[in-house]
C-alpha cells in the first residue's frame, strides 16, 4: 500500500508562485511514475504534469507548460510541483498519484485510469 500525502497549497495572488510538495510511503518509490492532477470546482479533474521513475522524462498539459515544473527526490520519497506566474484559472484542489506499476525509466502518462494511488488533495486559490 502506498499512501501519498500533499502539502503546500493555499491563497496567492495572480502572478505569484507555490511550491507544493508530495511525501509518499513505500519502498518502491522510487520505481513509481508520479503525476500531478487537479479538480477546479464544477469541473472534471484534469492532468497537469507527469514524471517517470528515473526523472528523465517529464510530461505537462499546454496550460502549464512554461509555467509549472516537476520534480522528484527518489532519496527522500517527495515529488514537487514547482508553481510560477499563477493564474485564477489554476484555482483547484490539486492531487498527487502514483503509478505502481512496473514501466519504463523514462515513462509518464496523463490517464487517470494509469495511476494506483492518490492523494487527498491540496488547495490552490489564485486571487485576480
Amino acid at each position: 500500500q502506498v499512501q501519498l500525502v500533499e502539502s503546500g497549497g493555499g491563497l496567492v495572488q495572480a502572478g505569484g508562485s507555490l511550491i507544493l510538495s508530495c511525501a509518499a510511503s513505500g519502498r518502491r518509490f522510487s520505481r513509481y511514475a508520479m503525476g500531478w492532477f487537479r479538480q477546479a470546482p464544477g469541473k472534471e479533474r484534469e492532468f497537469v504534469a507527469s514524471i517517470s521513475w528515473s526523472g528523465s522524462s517529464t510530461t505537462y498539459v499546454d496550460s502549464v507548460k512554461g509555467r509549472f515544473t516537476i520534480s522528484r527526490d527518489n532519496a527522500n520519497n517527495m515529488v514537487y510541483l514547482q508553481m510560477n506566474s499563477l493564474k485564477p484559472e489554476d484555482t483547484a484542489i490539486y492531487y498527487c498519484a502514483a503509478n505502481a506499476r512496473n514501466r519504463a525509466s523514462d515513462y509518464t502518462t496523463g490517464f487517470e485510469s494509469e495511476y494506483d494511488y492518490w492523494g487527498q488533495g491540496t488547495q490552490v486559490t489564485v486571487s485576480s
